[in-house]
């Protein structure tokens, strides 16, 4: 029986652009994957995880990614880091800074106006667990702050993380489409060059993960092994064999 590749987005628009280059692709949920558990072979899940306000969901999304996996089967999962400068060595986002000193200025002073309260689900449920994984990065020394007036801060783009949680802001990209380009919206960090001529702008949540959280995450689930745990451009990365 031949391997087959799928993969899946919480975004139409871009679901559709994998269909436009002959790739198999499905909208849904990270939480809740239309797929039969113990199905394959190995999964990937790249700048997902991050974007889940609470630890509680954060978790359950690996559990859901564990559950797909037949024993033996591999799983990859990377996050957005806490630490952009590491080893003395700046990520590749920090490296790439290109927007004006005024008009980061200028995005730094911002704060969303949207509650904290509103954004995240009811936390009465979130369990010890999430406690305890909230505890082990404090524990291993994360140096965020926590976020005042129970409002998230828009984080001033390809610059150092203040804050855990935060709103990233990003330029939609739009216009008339020219000819063999799809019509679909895509995003762009707000200083970089494909956005200086764009004005709308959107806030994106993240969750950025401090050293040994992801990690610690992972291997509070007894269903899986982390095969290895590393740091790579700015991203915590985990690969995971399912038991």
């Amino acid at each position: 029986m031949s391997a087959s590749n799928v993969g899946c987005d919480r975004s139409k628009n871009l679901v559709d652009i994998c269909g436009e280059k002959n790739f198999q692709a499905f909208v849904c949920d990270a939480l809740s994957v239309p797929i039969r558990s113990g199905s394959c072979d190995a999964c990937i899940s790249i700048a997902v995880i991050h974007h889940f306000s609470t630890a509680e969901r954060r978790l359950a999304t690996i559990r859901e990614l564990a559950r797909l996996l037949r024993p033996g089967g591999m799983a990859l999962i990377y996050v957005w880091a806490m630490e952009q400068e590491y080893k003395n060595q700046k990520s590749k986002y920090l490296k790439e800074k290109n927007g004006s000193k005024d008009k980061e200025e200028e995005i730094s002073t911002v704060v969303a106006q949207t509650p904290l309260s509103d954004q995240m689900p009811d936390s009465s449920k979130d369990s010890a667990c999430s406690d305890q994984l909230l505890n082990d990065s404090k524990d291993k020394g994360c140096d965020a702050e926590p976020v005042a007036d129970s409002r998230l801060p828009v984080h001033t783009n390809r610059t150092s993380f203040h804050s855990q949680d935060l709103l990233v802001p990003w330029h939609l990209k739009g216009g008339p489409k020219k000819k063999g380009e799809s019509a679909d919206t895509v995003l762009f960090p707000a200083d970089s060059k494909e956005s200086q001529e764009l004005s709308p702008v959107f806030h994106r949540y993240y969750h950025v993960f401090c050293e040994g959280e992801l990690e610690a995450a992972c291997r509070s689930l007894d269903c899986v092994r982390v095969q290895k745990s590393y740091y790579d451009q700015g991203n915590w990365c985990v690969v995971l064999e399912k038991l």
